[in-house]
């Protein structure tokens, strides 16, 4: 019987602590995959452990618009309410970052941050500018989709239609007199002493916050979803999938090295993780391998350069067209495609000048070896037969010249165990 009161009372006391916790967590950088997966994390974490609310620090300049789409439909779907705090002080909510703080149950915004410019292309959907139809398509989902957002949570549905149509951006101070937020706090302390006691709709029913001195629990990443959100970086991304084809490519011309080849797997499936979340132009990744083949064959064919020039601007050119979108933050920078174009260039270019050097050297080892050699003769040759000497061997050896015992010969072939041979301008010994 005092065992059972015992856990009775440490269940009432584990769920009265819960209740005295506001979970938090920070969100900055693009918005992806990985930033979907933590944020329902968090939701669910808090919805089974009792905590009655959830705040999320943001700070982004957009993302993937599959991955906002998931975050707002976890946020409008959560059982308790959601905070979200456009934070630190010099933050902004730009393209995807709109979505999610609009759907909020309380959008907040500290002194100093922007929110807006949340346009097709900055959202980086897979559009082409010279194609109106498909803009018009992708411009009025979006501005659809943020309209009932804005709706349901009775914020400013003429602003959110703006800020897809005009890429249309405000401060925190013009975004609350415009009902775009619901308020203005310097720090996430004081935001949660403002709203205590707000009455919010979640989808198990209407919630009264009781935020004030709760103590505040910081939910931070995994590391499982640190790694992936540091791969889907289109960078990282693009520099994994470069990294994946020379070790591959290495391991398929030296057979055995084994090292490049299981760096190369890691390396590439990795990256078609990445590549997988990301908007990816197909033409630039088979632009980028094309280059990679090309800079091989010149190893194999002597092209005077012409593959290697070939190749080049094909790895260029896939690189620029790697992704298919003009958002800044979902493309590679010229200084990151110019630096693996060189190194690139560099590393074939000491491989395959090792590889011509190679392949025109002499042979040192094998019968290849004797080819050339001058060798002596150990008798007079009979019916142009007879045995020579090579470097303290004796080799039967055939001739169509009239071979005499020390003449001096040069080995033009080996056929079987037999040299062919004939006279060279030396005498004899």
């Amino acid at each position: 019987m005092m065992s059972r009161l015992i856990l009775i009372l440490s269940l009432f006391l584990s769920v009265m602590n819960a209740q005295n916790v506001v979970t938090v967590i920070t969100v900055n950088g693009v918005i992806n995959p990985a930033s979907s997966e933590y944020i329902r994390g968090a939701i669910e974490k808090s919805e089974a452990e009792g905590v009655p609310s959830l705040v999320i620090l943001l700070d982004t300049p957009g993302g993937l618009v599959s991955s906002m789409r998931e975050i707002t439909q976890d946020i409008m779907n959560s059982s308790i309410p959601v905070i979200v705090y456009v934070y630190p002080p010099g933050a902004h909510a730009g393209s995807a970052g709109v979505f999610i703080t609009l759907a909020a149950h309380i959008a907040a915004m500290a002194p100093g941050t922007n929110i807006g410019a949340a346009s097709v292309i900055t959202l980086g959907m897979a559009t082409d500018s010279s194609n109106a139809t498909m803009m018009r398509k992708a411009t009025n989902d979006a501005v659809a989709f943020i309209k009932s957002i804005a709706e349901e949570r009775g914020r400013n549905v003429e602003w959110a239609e703006k800020a897809i149509t005009e890429a249309a951006a405000v401060t925190a101070k013009e975004a609350l007199q415009l009902n775009v937020i619901d308020y203005i706090a310097p720090n996430p302390d004081s935001l949660l002493s403002i709203i205590d006691g707000r009455e919010v709709k979640t989808a198990a029913g209407t919630v009264t916050l009781q935020t004030k001195d709760c103590r505040i629990q910081y939910l931070e990443r995994s590391l499982k979803n640190k790694i992936l959100d540091v791969i889907s970086n289109p960078t990282i991304a693009y520099v994994l999938f470069i990294i994946g084809l020379y070790g591959l490519f290495f391991e398929l011309y030296n057979p055995g090295a084994i090292f490049p080849g299981v760096i190369g797997a890691i390396c590439l499936i990795l990256a078609f993780y990445a590549l997988h979340t990301l908007p990816v132009n197909y033409a630039g990744i088979l632009l980028i391998i094309l280059a990679i083949i090309l800079f091989l064959l010149e190893i194999k064919i002597t092209s005077y350069g012409v593959l290697t020039i070939g190749g080049t601007v094909s790895f260029v050119l896939g690189s620029i067209m790697l992704y298919n979108s003009d958002t800044p933050f979902i493309k590679v920078s010229w200084e990151v495609i110019a630096a693996v174009t060189v190194c690139t260039v560099l590393f074939f270019g000491v491989a395959i000048g090792l590889g011509i050097k190679a392949q025109s050297r002499k042979p040192t080892i094998g019968r290849e070896h004797i080819v050339d050699t001058e060798v002596v003769a150990l008798e007079d040759f009979t019916e142009g037969q007879g045995q020579v000497m090579h470097e303290g061997e004796i080799w039967q050896a055939i001739s169509d010249d009239d071979v005499h015992k020390g003449d001096r010969l040069i080995v033009k072939s080996i056929k079987g165990l037999t040299m062919v041979v004939e006279k060279s301008a030396g005498k004899k010994e």
